[in-house]
């Protein structure tokens, strides 16, 4: 019996052109596996693409809720956000994958995983990694990597290649953007965007959404609940995660909320310029903040903050099954006890703008923070306190202006 190889199959000219490629050059029997985590339409037809271009079958996996559940809601209670704008759209999404793509290759009995991605992006090391913490038994193929065996560079070698091999599907020349989707966002780049120094053209590139210039002229309300640090309902009614994105998506895109313009620097070394559409992500990482401002005390906050950066690397750099990311993991979910209550905002031209925050949680105290304090603070303690915070400054201030002294002399 052949050996079985599990390809990543997205559908698309790559994946399909590595179909007859590994047929060709390791006699593999191919199971394609197609998972799941919101591309919407780009699924359509892929079962007959596959077995026409040679794949002896093809899973279709749906992880949408688990992605939503296991991968994007830790994200979101971390507030993770690579370089301080990324909100981790692709990053998120690849451990899921990997995971599953390890599941159905122990089914199947398979000795090895492939995959399309580049030898210049991040997600090569996502899957990788991912595949092997959880299979370090299984071969991985990277054809792209592989220049004595993989001789296509555009799209013109692939669709001819595929051609060869019988497989005559509609692949278009034209070149476009590169784009990933799943149900929290659009990553694009190409075209214009490989110059940093060029305005990136939204009226073509858009996809989830509009720019703010042609948002509604008017704002529109929305109120959300949280429980302990999870999203429960949007206007008043309740939904599971995966429902609350998908109608986040909806309101963010139609206010033109979520757009980022970014140069990141890749995990291998380079930087890349890219324009990610988040309109949903953008809503429920920024409601969530507003939450946690009125329930989280000083100390936690600014440890949390530290916290959320590394997690958004490891996020990012494709380490999510390492005992670091548990770790921190679990001090992330502790802070989110009480990270219940209701948030308000208002949806304006890619604004985000604030309406109302309440929890039952909150440690804003109105007493205390109004100048008409009561019985908890004396504005006279502040005397105190000042002298012994500042008495590290008032010695250094002394021994300086003596040492100035002595050396005058």
């Amino acid at each position: 019996m052949k050996e079985k190889v599990v390809l990543a199959y997205s559908g698309g000219l790559d994946t399909t052109a590595i179909i007859p490629w590994l047929k060709e050059n390791f006699d593999y029997e191919v199971i394609c596996c197609c998972i799941d985590v919101g591309q919407g339409n780009e699924l359509d037809g892929l079962e007959e693409r596959a077995k026409l271009s040679g794949a002896t079958k093809l899973y279709i996996e749906d992880i949408v809720d688990e992605f939503c559940d296991d991968y994007i809601v830790p994200c979101v209670q971390a507030n993770a956000i690579y370089e301080n704008k990324y909100l981790l759209g692709t990053s998120m999404a690849r451990p899921g994958i990997a995971k599953k793509l390890v599941e159905i290759a122990r089914k199947e009995g398979a000795t090895a995983i492939c995959h399309g991605a580049t030898g210049k992006g991040n997600d090569q090391v996502r899957f990788e990694l991912g595949i092997k913490a959880l299979a370090p038994d299984l071969k991985i193929i990277a054809p792209w990597r592989m220049n004595d065996l993989w001789n296509m560079q555009s799209r013109e070698d692939e669709i001819e290649y595929c051609q060869k091999h019988g497989i005559d599907l509609p692949f278009s020349t034209d070149s476009s953007y590169s784009r990933d989707r799943n149900l929290w966002h659009i990553s694009h780049e190409g075209l214009e965007l490989e110059d940093p120094a060029e305005e990136p053209n939204y009226d073509h590139l858009l996809v989830l959404g509009v720019s703010p210039e042609h948002a509604p002229e008017e704002g529109e309300y929305v109120t959300m609940t949280f429980e302990k640090g999870i999203p429960t309902s949007v206007n008043g009614k309740e939904m599971k995660v995966s429902e609350i994105i998908t109608v986040l998506n909806e309101l963010g895109g139609k206010h033109g909320v979520g757009i980022i313009d970014i140069v990141e620097n890749r995990v291998v070394g380079m930087k890349s310029r890219g324009v990610y559409e988040t309109p949903g992500g953008t809503i429920l990482m920024e409601a969530h903040q507003q939450l946690e401002e009125l329930i989280l005390d000083r100390a936690t906050y600014t440890v949390k903050k530290e916290i959320g950066n590394k997690f958004a690397d490891l996020v990012y750099e494709g380490k999510w099954f390492t005992p670091l990311r548990e770790a921190l993991q679990a001090f992330i979910e502790s802070t989110q006890q009480f990270v219940t209550g209701e948030v308000k905002f208002k949806l304006y031209k890619g604004n985000i703008i604030k309406a109302g925050t309440t929890s039952p949680y909150s440690l804003y105290s109105e007493s205390l923070a109004s100048f008409t304090t009561g019985d908890l603070y004396d504005h006279h303690d502040a005397e105190g306190f000042i002298n012994l915070f500042g008495l590290p400054l008032k010695v250094r201030a002394m021994k300086m202006a003596e040492i100035e002294k002595e050396n005058k002399k």
